[in-house]
């Protein structure tokens, strides 16, 4: 009888592991690998990226892949950003500054980019500017646009995103 309840509990163990790691991130609950179509074709004008919500980026933190739930913008020239607060605590951008290889699904497509942390302040300007465009005509209960012309926070980090 022990062994048939082990046997139970295990089974379910890896289908619930399976199906978060396939299914998530979810909210704010860290995923696995990101399914979809892979687009090979190089993407040069992210601009329909501002037509999502939340971008889901995958990267390579450790063992198993690592994905999450991020806010990301494209500005008018079709240059596209992720960024995070607080950003040299969270383990996904910490692993990104190791190895910037990335996937990026983007609806049901799946792209494969580079993300490369951005430092220049004139480029971080704009990502800002991109992401209070993009943010003020939705309604993000989670985390409330910052009013146009509102500063770049300190702490606030953009990774620039490109196509591989």
């Amino acid at each position: 009888m022990g062994k048939l309840v082990a046997s139970v509990v295990l089974v379910l163990g890896l289908s619930g592991f399976t199906y978060w790691f396939l299914t998530c991130p979810c909210d704010r609950i860290p995923g696995g690998y990101l399914l979809g179509a892979e687009v090979e074709e190089s993407v040069g004008d992210w601009s329909f990226a501002n037509d999502v919500t939340l971008c889901q980026v995958q990267i390579n933190a450790g063992f198993l892949p690592h994905s999450i739930n991020l806010n990301c913008m494209s500005t008018n020239a079709g240059d596209l950003y992720l960024s995070c607060s607080n950003c040299g605590t969270k383990r996904w951008s910490n692993a990104v500054l190791s190895d910037g290889t990335a996937r990026l699904r983007l609806h049901d497509d799946v792209y494969p980019v580079t993300l490369t942390r951005v430092m220049d302040a004139s480029e971080l300007d704009r990502a800002w500017g991109a992401r209070v465009r993009k943010l003020n005509p939705l309604t993000v209960p989670a985390s409330p646009p910052p009013p146009p012309g509102a500063p770049r926070p300190d702490g606030w980090w953009s990774f620039r995103v490109d196509s591989r």
